[in-house]
């Protein structure tokens, strides 16, 4: 009997032995290793988005700002074991976010055909089991708060909260600003070398989103977190590395004047039954944009929560094209807009004077170069004003450019009988001095600025296989022909001839400053060149913009108590001629006010808005009268 419980004290001392032997391992020999792989279960070092820097307008209105969304996540790893068990809380998360279980049993429950949960967890399980993979995005609060009171049913299920982009004027602003979204497939490779992870990061793609996406961005820190069991985070252990806020940005527009821009503009197109226009304000002086409005226009916050396809569709699809920024990208004829840069160049280089006088009959008649001497095939070309049946009679610069006389300018230009005129190789010359032909460096992306066109001989002989003859240069006067230009490219030749002669680069983006106002950068004044055309010559010019508005075609820009100086506009393009065989034309309109000390520069373009006078010059006038009784100091 005693040898029986011997041996039993035996055995119980030997188990306790090998049990403290094992807990000696687990906690002394192996402690430090269970140690860490207890805390890697329960620690997490986690990254940390940086909060996006905001825009702001001039005077400090919130132009585009960070709001939280709620997204339905899951961990494969922390899902439940049991078949049985995955299956009831998949069943759940598929009654409350409305997405089938799985794409194979989504005609049963009614749902669309679309990747189901089981497939999106399956795909995450496979590559990253404790990587949180989204299952819906912006989750309306109820079924989050729902999901968060579920938490100890849902294992695995997590609602994190995702700062997602909002901009409060949409489609107001969106040519400007611009929005973010995920990393495109063919500029993956070039993003990952900056840094950015492809997976998860956003980034601006389009506007001064785009342009100052590093400064917006901010850098990303660290933060070491608790979970329990369900990997749910409990509570923050702390920030090794804090977030670094992205840098502000305040713009150079004022959106009381760019609200009433648009509302100008849109009432100005529907009276003509336009689809499409633009109008833009500058301040001459420094470049910089006051307001920048294209029409038709889009919601920018359609893309920073998440575009459809059906919603991308019919965006693309227009044919009015309202994804385009149509002041920096499209390229129009400009008419007789145009006649203020020959006007700058006959008087720098000497062609006139200002009291030189072209008669203008109405209507011109160009020899044949070949048959000079048979009048019967001599080329017609018109003036607007023949079709009343008469012409401008003796015109000198200052009745040229007020009444936007097309004889006077074509003679002047291209030359007639024993008159040289300025010649292709002039007008060409001060086009591309005045900033045509080339991108002005706006700092604004998108489809990307267009350079327009300003045509030469060997540009004609490459692209049509044909010579140039003196029409072409006539047409080109008048800002018709081969001569193309953005609304951005005139108004800025305007300005330079409203402040002396000085191009500048037109800005967008007047600092950049840090979260707590510190300015970080400040963008002064751009000058690309200095026009070489005096002052004396470049207020002859305005004289005569001047003149147009008392008493040429700019009439109707007019205002009593601040002077106006104005050239419009009516450029024909290819399209269906009218009952009376005209072809349509885009109405213009650029402007500077006041005249001898410019505040503010404007250019209006209304597409197939047919007349400069009528449809552009009131929208202009509107804009200055509101500009001047609002917005000026």
């Amino acid at each position: 009997m005693n040898r029986r419980l011997l041996v039993y004290r035996a055995i119980i001392l030997f188990a306790f032995a090998i049990l403290s032997l094992q807990l000696w391992r687990l906690q002394i020999v192996k402690g430090e290793k269970y140690r860490i792989m207890a805390d890697q279960n329960r620690f997490r070092l986690v990254s940390i988005d940086a909060p996006r820097g905001v825009i702001y307008d001039r005077r400090g209105e919130m132009l585009a700002r960070n709001i939280p969304r709620f997204n339905v996540a899951v961990i494969p790893a922390y899902l439940p074991k049991e078949e049985e068990e995955e299956a009831a809380v998949l069943s759940r998360l598929s009654e409350l976010l409305g997405i089938p279980v799985s794409s194979v049993t989504a005609s049963t429950f009614g749902f669309p055909p679309r990747p189901g949960i089981k497939e999106m967890i399956e795909e995450a399980r496979n590559s990253s089991p404790y990587r949180a993979v989204t299952i819906k995005k912006d989750v309306d609060r109820e079924t989050a708060f729902i999901i968060e009171e579920e938490h100890l049913g849902l294992p695995g299920v997590l609602v994190e909260i995702e700062p997602i982009r909002e901009y409060p004027t949409g489609e107001l602003t969106s040519h400007i600003i611009g929005y973010v979204g995920h990393i495109p497939p063919e500029l993956v490779e070039e993003y990952a070398e900056k840094g950015y992870d492809p997976a998860f990061d956003k980034v601006g793609l389009m506007g001064v989103e785009m342009t100052f996406d590093e400064e917006l961005r901010g850098k990303k820190g660290l933060k070491c977190i608790e979970v329990d069991a369900a990997g749910r985070e409990i509570r923050t252990i702390g920030s090794p590395k804090p977030p670094e806020p992205g840098y502000s940005l305040i713009l150079t527009i004022d959106i009381r004047l760019q609200r009433f821009m648009e509302e100008a503009l849109r009432r100005g197109m529907e009276a003509a039954g336009s689809q499409s226009g633009v109008a833009i304000a500058m301040d001459p002086m420094t470049g910089e944009i006051l307001g920048m409005v294209s029409l038709p226009s889009y919601d920018n916050n359609l893309f920073a929560r998440g575009i459809s396809a059906d919603e991308y569709r019919i965006l693309e699809s227009n044919p009015w094209r309202p994804l385009m920024n149509h002041a920096i990208s499209g390229q129009y004829p400009p008419g007789s807009a145009f006649k203020i840069i020959p006007a700058a160049a006959i008087l720098e280089e000497g062609v006139v004077i200002p009291r030189t006088t072209v008669n203008c009959k109405g209507t011109l008649f160009l020899p044949n170069k070949y048959f000079p001497d048979k009048p019967e095939l001599a080329q017609p070309f018109y003036c607007w004003i023949h079709k009343y049946g008469t012409g401008h009679g003796p015109t000198n610069i200052i009745a040229g450019i007020a009444q936007s006389c097309d004889i006077y300018f074509y003679q002047v230009s291209g030359g007639f009988e024993d008159f040289e005129g300025l010649g292709l190789e002039g007008l060409t010359k001060y086009a591309r001095l005045f900033g045509l032909g080339e991108r002005t460096g706006i700092e604004l992306p998108g489809e990307g600025e267009r350079p327009g066109l300003v045509p030469s001989e060997e540009w004609k002989r490459k692209n049509y296989g044909e010579s140039w003859s003196t029409g072409d240069t006539y047409n080109v006067a008048i800002g018709q022909g081969f001569i193309l230009v953005t609304p951005l490219q005139l108004l800025n030749a305007t300005a330079a001839v409203a402040n002396g002669g000085t191009l500048y680069r037109p800005k967008i983006v007047h600092r950049v400053i840090s979260s707590s106002g510190e300015v970080i950068k400040h963008f002064e004044p751009e000058v690309i060149r200095k026009i070489p055309v005096s002052e004396e010559n470049l207020k002859v010019v305005k004289d005569g913009m001047e003149a147009a508005c008392i008493w040429g075609t700019a009439k109707m820009a007019y205002l009593e108590d601040v002077t106006v100086a104005a050239k419009t506009g009516s450029a024909e393009f290819p399209g269906p001629r009218d009952e009376k065989g005209n072809l349509p034309s885009h109405a213009w309109i650029t402007a500077f006010s006041p005249v001898d000390e410019p505040e503010i520069a404007l250019v209006v373009f209304v597409y197939g808005g047919k007349s400069g006078s009528k449809t552009a010059a009131p929208i202009a006038a509107e804009i200055l009268r509101y500009y001047f009784d609002f917005i000026a100091d």
